[in-house]
């Protein structure tokens, strides 16, 4: 038997899922979930062979709960999502039944999943070629979600102070308490708005708004005085960028 389990937001998709579910003997349903936060524990938990995963749910979208995952099953995703993130999908050879689908098409999508031996599963590698193919759509976001020993933070990026640049990860500031997230600097200097957030520096992103003022520190350097004293280092390309900033 293959465990699976269902997370989507909407009651009549889960039910819609459930049904179909059934008609398939190799299937056993072990669990539904109405958002990402629930499944994510749920995968966690429950150990599942596969998951039915809906992408555009609230608080946690299926992408971000893939991201959160350290250990990553089978996934085939339930979506309604658009033409050009589907063929995403499929070159990276990760399922997928595009919305409203039959039931012969969930068969189909299914009985590849099941014939699949060890080397052709989705593996953890697919899903990050996947993740990575989202990365690089430049479109700005306004949250961040991390995961801190065993709960999970939705960090909406107005109330981010600046990011600082730890080996393969990101260390996000707020103002009373801060997450490490494995993401990149590159990442972040792309997909935060220009007009909000500067790279003052190779290892630094600050919130504009943020910075009070700018002073000389050592010879040739400068650093940034953040609104609540913290004192960030300036590169002298960042140097220039923040004075083309305040001069125009």
């Amino acid at each position: 038997m293959i465990k699976a389990i269902v997370i989507d937001d909407e009651s009549l998709a889960r039910e819609l899922l459930k049904d179909y579910i059934s008609e398939i003997p190799e299937l056993e349903i072990i669990g539904e979930f109405a958002d990402g936060f629930s499944g994510f524990k749920g995968i966690q938990e429950l150990k599942p062979d596969l998951v039915f995963l809906d992408i555009q749910m609230p608080k946690l979208n299926g992408f971000e709960m893939i991201e959160l995952l350290d250990e990553k099953p089978a996934i085939i995703f339930t979506t309604a999502f658009d033409q050009y993130a589907i063929k995403a999908f499929e070159l990276n050879a990760v399922d997928y039944l595009l919305k409203p689908f039959s039931l012969d098409r969930f068969k189909e999508s299914v009985n590849k999943a099941i014939s699949r031996n060890d080397s052709e599963k989705p593996s953890p590698e697919r899903l990050d070629e996947l993740q990575k193919h989202l990365d690089s759509k430049n479109e700005f976001i306004n949250r961040i979600v991390v995961k801190s020993r065993n709960s999970i933070f939705v960090l909406p990026v107005q109330q981010v102070n600046y990011m600082e640049a730890q080996d393969d990860y990101v260390m996000i500031y707020m103002d009373n308490a801060h997450y490490l997230k494995q993401k990149t600097m590159k990442y972040y200097e792309d997909h935060l708005d220009p007009e909000e957030f500067l790279r003052i520096h190779r290892s630094f992103i600050v919130r504009i708004e943020k910075i009070i003022k700018i002073e000389p520190y050592e010879k040739s350097s400068f650093v940034a005085i953040l609104k609540n004293n913290v004192k960030i280092p300036v590169s002298r390309s960042g140097y220039s960028r923040l004075r083309e900033l305040f001069n125009s």
